[in-house]
């Protein structure tokens, strides 16, 4: 692997696009970083040349939600580090963060060490670990601390729903937040109402609703867009930054909006499915068909949702899109045959992020390409305390790099995927703009089909905390009286003085 890590690599002729601006430039990569960008580079020989003319040179993608490796509901997940990685990469995207979901009453750290365990021997790209927060006691709290300090962890993922299981009462997501603001962390929440989507339920299967189409009946979107609000007041509260996941309602995206207009630190995250798909999937006469888009919250009925959400992305008001890989088989899928509730949820998605979103949003007219690498790459290196190391093409950054052919184009299916599961979402689309060569710390991993990438060969990237992009704000605000930041008028003088 070391040996590999020496090639030089001159990427040639193409656009280099990053969130903020797009030129044309030339990329010589050596020892796993970018040494420079631009024209008529002077550079030693020896070097391998890509030509990417007439493509586009993108920051590779930052996956910040998969599943890989991961028992859940009775069932564990069709991908491991090692063919979850390899799907990223073939899909342009360099870095993923994975989930530790510890049983309720397990100790956070154990879970995070056998993790990584499994994943430090197999990944075969950059990875980081968020920790979810599952249940609450002193015990937590001390574990949260070390995992931050001593292990990298930067993130903790709070639920709002699954009773019983991993869900937090108002009060403990209170004290969380409150926790993850003092170790500077970033306090990511699931947010539905996790004691109406368990009457819902039961209400569904007395009337006799046990198909696909109870999860979107059980757990409607104003479950969604009720937890969304609570979630955003808790934080404030708290003096919390909030990073809500997986919107995936119009309503819920409103909530975060209003939120953002009214000066909260809301950040948003939406997935790739929420942003295309639809739930009408689930009244489908194949039972397998309509099984297969389980997840929670689950898609949206209303056939306006993907647009909208799209177009969220677009704007702003949600900052990432992630796919929440969770893949799972259709023979898994059937232990909910007889009721929806046992399911196991979740979509896969890791490999066709990239695409898809290109598809749907770049062509589909909903942002332009900066804003694509944006939404795929900058903005979760910035959440996630790594820019401009990671999502950035710029002399001195680690060498994610993806050649895109924005001419190219492909069509998805489960028989060429390299994702794991036997059902793939977005089966027959037409993408165009794919990633023709991918780069992971300065080596070259895909290439036209073709893996050259070596089990275990990526590293588990710490995280730090306080990242400026969330805190930033929520420091300065406590220096200040509170009247300066609540008087719409008086606050742009507030802020106009703190500039000079």
């Amino acid at each position: 692997v070391e040996l590999s890590a020496m090639v030089r690599i001159l990427i040639k002729g193409g656009k280099v696009v990053n969130d903020d601006c797009t030129q044309e430039a030339d990329v010589y990569i050596e020892n796993g970083i970018i040494q420079q960008v631009g024209k008529e580079l002077m550079i030693p020989g020896g070097a391998k040349v890509i030509d990417a003319s007439g493509k586009l040179v993108l920051p590779g993608g930052i996956d910040t939600s998969v599943h890989l490796e991961e028992s859940f509901m009775n069932a564990t997940t069709a991908d491991d580090f090692y063919s979850g990685t390899k799907a990223a990469l073939a899909g342009g995207t360099t870095m993923v963060i994975g989930h530790v979901l510890p049983e309720k009453n397990d100790s956070l750290l154990e879970a995070y060490e056998s993790c990584r365990g499994s994943a430090d021997s197999k990944a075969c790209c950059d990875y980081a670990l968020h920790v979810g927060v599952t249940w609450w006691g002193p015990k937590v709290r001390a574990e949260m601390e070390k995992l931050v300090r001593e292990k990298g962890v930067s993130s903790f993922q709070m639920f709002m729903a699954y009773k019983d299981m991993f869900m937090l009462r108002d009060g403990e997501l209170f004290q969380a937040l409150q926790h993850c603001k003092d170790i500077g962390a970033i306090a990511r929440v699931h947010a539905e109402n996790g004691e109406l989507v368990v009457e819902g339920a039961k209400e569904a299967l007395d009337l006799g609703i046990s198909g696909p189409e109870g999860i979107e009946i059980s757990r409607p979107e104003e479950l969604e867009a009720e937890a969304t609000h609570r979630a955003i007041t808790i934080a404030n509260r708290a003096h919390c930054p909030i990073y809500l996941v997986n919107v995936s309602s119009m309503s819920a995206g409103d909530e975060v909006a209003t939120a953002k207009m009214q000066g909260k630190v809301v950040h948003g995250e939406t997935t790739t499915a929420y942003a295309v798909l639809n739930g009408m999937q689930y009244y489908h006469q194949d039972w397998a068909y309509a099984a297969a888009h389980v997840t929670v919250p689950p898609l949206r009925l209303d056939p306006s949702t993907p647009n909208y959400l799209m177009s969220l992305l677009g704007n702003d008001t949600l900052n990432v899109v992630a796919s929440d890989h969770r893949p799972f088989t259709i023979k898994q899928r059937a232990m909910g045959k007889d009721d929806f509730t046992k399911i196991p949820h979740g979509l896969p998605g890791i490999q066709d992020r990239m695409s898809v979103i290109w598809e749907k949003g770049v062509i589909g007219g909903k942002m332009d390409e900066n804003r694509f690498v944006a939404v795929t790459s900058s903005n979760a290196a910035k959440i996630y305390n790594l820019y401009p190391r990671k999502g950035r093409i710029i002399p001195g950054a680690d060498a994610d790099v993806v050649v895109w052919d924005p001419e190219g184009s492909k069509t998805i299916s489960v028989d060429n995927q390299v994702q794991g599961g036997d059902v793939n979402l977005y089966e027959g689309l037409r993408c165009h703009g794919v990633p023709l060569v991918t780069i992971s710390r300065g080596r070259l991993v895909y290439e036209n089909g073709i893996f050259t990438c070596a089990e275990g060969s990526g590293k588990f990237c710490p995280l730090r905390t306080f990242p400026d992009y969330l805190y930033k704000k929520m420091v300065q605000r406590e220096k200040v009286p509170d009247r300066c930041i609540n008087v719409g008028s008086y606050s742009a003088g507030c802020n106009l003085q703190s500039h000079h």
